[in-house]
């Protein structure tokens, strides 16, 4: 079960003038679910977007870069589910590429307007006969007010749909953000983890768009780890459709306020993958301050989060704290002075100047450890820099999902 993540409703996710969603089902791994979705964009649309940096990246990856680059407006996205078109050499390209060409021809687009997008098993060939056969019916059920089924429909072992919108006033006039996205296990921070998709109607110049698409993919998607494992199929995009007629300047109150709006966002959106991470039980916030970069402290904070020890202990709610303390001492920074540490767990002082606090009591961590939620804190007496990334625990069932994943 999800940690503490309520359902989406359907009513609550607010469309997003310019934009229409359209699902189907081809059948591409199971029968009778949703496993096609086709976003269009009205004319004038900005888009960016965020890939993985796993060398075997997937080939829709490889085509959504090459189809950004071309100067062409992007006009149609498109997305299966159940199989991730990745490992698949030149064959596996050619399938994302008529995936493309037949959607831009039903839409009255170039090949280069579309952008491809896969997720599911790697290495098997991917039936693109079938998702071909659904774009039609994906294109019919095209409509603005859609966002529930767009995100039933990109889910693989996810266990519920993951969506929000939030809204934003931007001299005087409301501006709407809509996102979802899917993930629940190869799920590790090096992009923008696994599948999400943001839209708004505000006007956003294409160069501004991919500069806060970056920054708002590094405290998100980039921030959250559930099992180490980057995936090859991993994108973040984002869309401004412009139909509110609002634009967003490179800088000042009106920039501010939606740079804001499209983090925050973009956070819920990452923690609802953690929360509903495979097997999770916990949901575990670790914020590691006093470093000298907040590249040394996203270090030790990955150190932690990726520990098997570390993670067990939190699955069994056993404080065996000093897990952390070694996951500190091995993240990497050799100059290290660990008589400087301090660790909390929530408001528990557990480690006091690199050594156990002495008023540190175990029935007091062992009281925050059975939590759903859970906070580790560490200051590593070096700086002033800081930095927050989300994970979870992992469990038996994390192993059973994953040992049953092609059953």
């Amino acid at each position: 079960m999800p940690v503490n993540l309520p359902l989406p409703i359907a009513s609550e996710l607010k469309p997003i003038k310019g934009l229409r969603l359209g699902h189907a089902h081809a059948g591409i791994r199971k029968a009778n679910r949703k496993d096609v979705l086709v976003l269009e964009l009205a004319e004038g649309s900005s888009v960016a977007g965020v890939f993985t940096k796993n060398r075997f990246c997937a080939a829709p990856v490889s085509i959504c870069r090459e189809h950004l680059k071309s100067g062409l407006p992007i006009r149609a996205l498109v997305v299966n589910t159940g199989n991730a078109n990745a490992g698949t050499g030149e064959p596996g390209y050619q399938n994302a590429i008529k995936t493309c060409d037949e959607l831009a021809q039903l839409m009255g687009l170039k090949r280069e307007q579309v952008l491809p997008f896969s997720t599911g098993v790697i290495l098997e060939p991917l039936p693109v006969d079938k998702l071909v056969a659904a774009l039609p019916a994906a294109i019919g059920n095209l409509q603005a007010d859609n966002w529930f089924n767009a995100a039933e429909s990109i889910m693989t072992t996810d266990t519920q749909p993951k969506a929000a919108s939030m809204e934003v006033m931007i001299d005087g006039k409301a501006i709407t953000l809509t996102g979802i996205s899917k993930g629940a296990g190869m799920i590790h921070p090096n992009m923008a983890t696994m599948l999400g998709y943001v839209a708004t109607d505000a006007q956003v110049s294409q160069d501004l768009l991919q500069a806060l698409t970056t920054e708002a993919a590094d405290v998100s998607f980039n921030a959250i780890t559930i099992d180490g494992d980057t995936s090859t199929n991993d994108s973040f995009i984002v869309m401004a459709t412009g139909a509110s007629g609002v634009q967003i300047p490179a800088s000042g109150e009106q920039y501010e306020t939606f740079r804001q709006a499209l983090i925050k966002l973009s956070q819920t959106l990452a923690q609802m993958i953690v929360r509903d991470g495979e097997g999770a039980t916990k949901f575990i916030t670790i914020q590691i301050e006093g470093g000298k970069t907040n590249e040394e402290c996203k270090q030790v904070a990955e150190a932690i989060a990726h520990s098997p020890l570390v993670k067990t202990a939190f699955f069994a709610s056993d404080p065996n704290l000093g897990r952390i303390l070694a996951a500190i001492g091995y993240a990497g920074i050799t100059d290290l002075d660990v008589s400087q540490v301090q660790l909390w767990l929530d408001d528990v002082w557990v480690a006091k100047n690199g050594g156990r606090n002495p008023d540190y009591k175990e029935e007091d961590g062992q009281a925050v450890m059975k939590k759903s939620e859970i906070v580790v804190r560490a200051h590593l007496g070096r700086g002033s820099a800081s930095q927050t990334i989300w994970t979870c625990d992992l469990s038996h069932e994390y192993v059973s999902i994953n040992a049953d994943y092609r059953s």
